[in-house]
């Protein structure tokens, strides 16, 4: 990552947006500690959010609660939570330190459907802060108190998880959103619930949109994509390894959608 709350991340450093689904508390006090550990090597300063404090752990990060950095009981604002963390990225590199990492068990925040439509909009501008920022977040969520569809509803707008497919922001000067793992018929719904809260408009003619971690996409998706690049008055360039894809948009003759090869 870069080393200003303004400079350019590397492009050859990992994305630092991940997620964690569990369903024992155990598995994200291993995953935060793995996670913070490694940022405190970097020099990053590091937070740890959530409901439990951290135990048996060989150092202390900085624990915050959970109602200091989001609002408890209500439903998160996502630009104002985008910008506290903005404002505390930027005090920890006046500090001193090379970035903030933040390990967040959220899940007792997100009880109603409203509150998990607005984290996960908040999550899309997040991943997007990261992509140019000193800032990474290993975001966590019990599947056994919030259930598999609103875990699987944010697990996806991750780059890092265990959801079949990603919706996520690419490397910079890779386009406007990146897509990996496989769209199909199962995972249409939530990958086009997915499209509609991205809100993703053309960063200049074209809307691009980086496929080449794509395993897999089906037909009605492309369909579903040139749609949407027509209501938006854009053409929409998916660029992909997938041969397969280019043959599929060739056979529907898309009008707004265009698959380039990538190798």
């Amino acid at each position: 990552m870069g080393t200003s709350g303004t400079t350019s991340a590397d492009a050859r450093q990992p994305y630092g947006h991940a997620c964690l689904t569990y369903d024992h508390p155990a598995r994200f006090q291993t995953a935060a500690r793995d996670f913070l550990a490694a940022g405190l090597a970097a020099g990053e300063q590091v937070w740890y959010l959530a409901p439990e404090a951290p135990r048996g752990w060989d150092f202390a990060p900085r624990v915050v609660a959970l109602g200091d950095q989001y609002p408890a009981g209500s439903v998160i604002d996502p630009d104002a939570g985008l910008a506290a963390y903005a404002r505390a990225t930027e005090r920890a590199v006046a500090d001193g330190f090379t970035g903030l990492r933040v390990a967040a068990d959220v899940t007792t925040l997100l009880v109603t459907p409203t509150q998990v439509d607005a984290f996960a909009r908040y999550e899309i501008k997040v991943d997007r802060y990261i992509r140019t920022h000193p800032f990474a977040a290993l975001c966590a969520f019990d599947r056994t108190r919030m259930g598999d569809e609103a875990v699987d509803q944010l697990a996806c707008l991750h780059p890092e998880s265990e959801a079949p497919f990603h919706l996520f922001a690419p490397r910079p000067g890779r386009g406007d959103a990146a897509l990996s793992g496989e769209i199909d018929e199962t995972t249409r719904p939530a990958f086009l619930q997915a499209l509609r809260r991205a809100e993703l408009r053309p960063g200049r003619d074209e809307l691009v949109l980086d496929g080449e971690e794509l395993a897999f996409i089906d037909h009605n998706s492309l369909l579903h994509l040139d749609a949407q690049a027509r209501e938006l008055g854009t053409t929409a360039v998916l660029r992909t390894a997938l041969p397969a894809a280019a043959r599929l948009a060739g056979l529907l003759e898309l009008t707004s959608l265009r698959v380039e090869a990538v190798r």
